[in-house]
C-alpha cells in the first residue's frame, strides 16, 4: 500500500481546510435560519430541517472548495506565463 501524497504547501492546505469549514458552517447556519424564520413554515426545527441543513452545508463546502481549486489552477497557469 502506497503512502498518501503530502501537500506541497502545508499553509495552503490549512487555509483550504479553514475555508471548507467556514463554508460548511455558513451554509448550515443559513439553511437553519431559513427553516426557523421564513414566514409560512412551522417555526420548529425538526430532524428533517437538521438533515437538510447538513446537506446544504456539505454542498456549500464542496462548491467553495471547487471554486478555490479552479482559481488556484488559473493562478498557477498565469504564473507560468
Amino acid at each position: 500500500m502506497s503512502p498518501q501524497p503530502t501537500p506541497a504547501d502545508p499553509a495552503s492546505e490549512a487555509r483550504r481546510r479553514r475555508a471548507g469549514l467556514a463554508a460548511f458552517l455558513t451554509g448550515a447556519a443559513a439553511s437553519l435560519a431559513f427553516f426557523a424564520f421564513f414566514p409560512g413554515l412551522p417555526h420548529v426545527i425538526d430532524w428533517g430541517a437538521i438533515t437538510v441543513s447538513l446537506a446544504v452545508g456539505g454542498v456549500a463546502r464542496w462548491a467553495w472548495l471547487a471554486l478555490l481549486a479552479k482559481q488556484g489552477t488559473r493562478n498557477r497557469s498565469r504564473a507560468g506565463k
